[in-house]
């Protein structure tokens, strides 16, 4: 039987906007926050920012145990 094979990215947070949806994803092996956006015609995925202007990082030690 194949090994259970660990998720990379987590939805964080959703939000649904009639015919599209924002979420932000957490990569689990660096922690580094994405913007996706989904809708009807078009689809995009950015960093997600500060307000500095910096890269939002979370700390990767909280998905280690899961």
């Amino acid at each position: 039987m194949a090994a259970k094979k660990e998720k990379r990215f987590i939805i964080k947070e959703q939000q649904d906007l009639g015919f599209g949806a924002m979420y932000v994803l957490t990569d689990t092996k660096t922690g580094v926050n994405y913007l996706a956006t989904v809708g009807v015609a078009v689809s995009g995925i950015t960093p997600l920012l500060d307000s500095n202007g910096n890269v939002v990082i979370d700390s990767t030690a909280q998905y280690a145990a899961e």
